[in-house]
């Protein structure tokens, strides 16, 4: 007589049958209060912040700016001038365009390009020769004077140079320093007379040589701003 190894529980099911998987209940998520209203809140930032630069960029100012090009040293003319409407930083030195007219009559301190905007520093009722300089006119021969010209602001060093056929003479020769102010036309030989800007210390040098002629020319490279 063969048995069977099953239990058979009080309601007449098997043990097996009475099995069943244990069901698996998922983590209750637990909400932080703190992190909601921090999220609305930079939200609500982010908004404002967008509203102000739409507001910011709309805010614009009549300026004064250039209307054409103006060389380093020239007398600025109301032709010369001219205004516009732009969104600028309070920092940004401009000049109103309301007092274009006091910027008439000054002389320009850097050259100015059409169609930048115009601040106080770049013009002066003084001249563009300090107290401690001097203007000493260059004349050029048409060989000494660049390919690409000359214009005003140019930086320039004044270098000694040797008597014609004659050897440099040895060491490292003298050299000035000199800010152009001016070019003048070429004449009928092709020379041309730059009147530049030096230290008063170096003027009476540099007017020697500028009778002379025996000097060249080398062009610095613009100082940046």
């Amino acid at each position: 007589m063969t048995t069977t190894g099953e239990r058979r529980g009080l309601d007449g099911r098997t043990a097996v049958d009475g099995l069943r998987p244990a069901s698996v209940v998922g983590p209750r998520g637990r909400r932080r209060p703190g992190l909601v209203v921090a999220g609305v809140a930079m939200v609500v930032l982010g908004a404002l912040a967008a509203i102000w630069l739409v507001s910011a960029s709309g805010h614009r100012v009549p300026v004064v700016m250039v209307a054409r090009d103006v060389a380093y040293g020239a007398v600025v003319t109301r032709e010369d001038l001219t205004t516009t409407s732009v969104a600028v930083d309070p920092t940004v030195a401009v000049v109103p365009a309301g007092q274009a007219s006091s910027l008439v009559g000054q002389r320009a301190t850097v050259e100015l390009r059409a169609g930048a905007l115009v601040t106080r520093a770049d013009v002066t009722s003084a001249g563009v020769v300090g107290a401690d300089q001097v203007l000493v006119p260059l004349p050029l021969a048409a060989g000494r004077v660049p390919a690409s010209g000359l214009s005003a602001g140019d930086r320039l060093l004044v270098v000694d140079a040797p008597a014609a056929g004659a050897d440099p003479a040895p060491g490292a020769p003298r050299s000035f320093t000199a800010q152009v102010v001016r070019v003048g036309p070429a004449d009928v030989n092709g020379t041309v007379v730059v009147d530049v800007v030096a230290s008063a210390g170096d003027g009476p040098a540099l007017a020697t040589r500028a009778a002379t002629g025996r000097f060249v020319i080398v062009v610095l490279p613009a100082v940046t701003p």
